[in-house]
């Protein structure tokens, strides 16, 4: 058997199990897109976030 008629025969000939791997797959896309896209935010934007400059302008616990 080749590959693809392996995916077909595993993936796509039962709706359901198509229906499983689509949601299964968008979710993971969203999870990575989110992760790199805060990853980029982060990089470019490095040194003028807030949790990067609290230090200054928060006072300590023991102050």
């Amino acid at each position: 058997m080749s590959l693809s008629s392996t995916i077909y025969n595993t993936v796509m000939r039962k709706n359901w199990a198509f229906v499983g791997v689509i949601f299964a797959g968008a979710f993971g896309a969203d999870i990575a897109f989110d992760v790199y896209a805060q990853r980029f935010w982060d990089w470019k934007n490095q040194g003028r976030q807030w949790k990067d400059i609290r230090q200054k302008y928060v006072l300590s616990e023991e102050e």
